[in-house]
């Protein structure tokens, strides 16, 4: 698998492995084959944050990665957590799950996209966001490294906030202090595309980016201006992209448009995870 450095000395795969869908709508054992599948496949960029799984994702990835730290790259978020609601849902999401798989259509060997938790309407009652400032900021990474049984992170992004950050100073100096200390070696924002004008006042302060964008993204030529040849993390890669192209060929397309990013998708078909790695890049 062809590695890239968003950040220098920090060596990502292209295809990064979206940790969405962990224990919400991926149950236990598929989402450990795909991990373990991934890993042997040299996917080695990992994305999950404290809100995924319903709160759980993060120590479930911990585990599965116990004594292969020093072979991946972590990547996690503060800004949204699940709340109290969240743990009354363990013993039904695998009946939900069951009955989803039920009504799924068929579709072919197309893979469908999985949205994060956190952007479903049902899913939003389940969370809660929490202030972006200093001490969020630390208490929630902490809990991160505890969760994720690693003394630190090498990416940590503030979650999709919803408005300005009008503290971003603050936020600059706490990032700063945390890189310092060892705790974290970069940091960035994780947004909406849409939401781009919320943050592009402040977007040159972050270490690298990540945003949604495909081929069908309303604005995906200017994306390619302005981020082509920048480090980014692009999530949602196939999301409403063009039938008429295959899988193998929007990976290509973007990386071709994008050729120093990471391509983030949930991933848990054993079988495309295979497929996607082997593309030519």
């Amino acid at each position: 698998m062809k590695k890239i450095e968003l950040v220098s000395g920090i060596e990502s795969s292209i295809l990064g492995f979206g940790c969405a869908p962990i224990l919400g709508s991926e149950g236990a054992t598929k989402s450990k084959r795909a991990i373990a599948c991934a890993l042997d496949c040299g996917i080695n960029h990992f994305d999950v944050a404290r809100s995924y799984g319903y709160g759980e994702a993060e120590s479930f990835l911990g585990k599965q990665l116990l004594g292969k730290r020093l072979n991946v790259v972590l990547a996690s978020k503060f800004g949204i957590k699940a709340n109290n609601k969240a743990k009354l849902l363990a013993p039904i999401k695998p009946i939900v799950r069951y009955l989803k798989q039920k009504r799924k259509p068929s579709h072919g060997s197309e893979q469908p996209q999985v949205i994060p938790v956190a952007n479903s309407n049902v899913a939003d009652k389940f969370h809660y966001r929490i202030e972006f400032n200093e001490s969020e900021m630390i208490k929630s990474l902490h809990q991160s490294l505890k969760a994720l049984k690693t003394d630190y992170l090498d990416y940590f992004f503030i979650h999709e906030p919803l408005h300005t950050l009008e503290n971003i100073d603050e936020l600059c100096n706490t990032a700063l202090k945390l890189k310092q200390s060892g705790k974290i070696r970069a940091w960035g924002i994780a947004y909406m595309y849409h939401q781009l004008e919320l943050h592009e006042s402040y977007l040159n302060v972050f270490d690298v980016l990540q945003f949604s964008n495909s081929l069908k993204e309303y604005d995906y030529n200017n994306n390619v201006k302005l981020r082509g040849d920048k480090a980014n993390i692009i999530f949602s890669p196939l999301r409403g992209s063009n039938t008429s192209l295959s899988i193998s060929e929007r990976f290509q397309r973007i990386h071709k448009d994008f050729p120093s990013s990471v391509m983030l998708c949930s991933m848990y078909n054993e079988r495309h995870i295979r497929d996607n790695a082997a593309i030519n890049f």
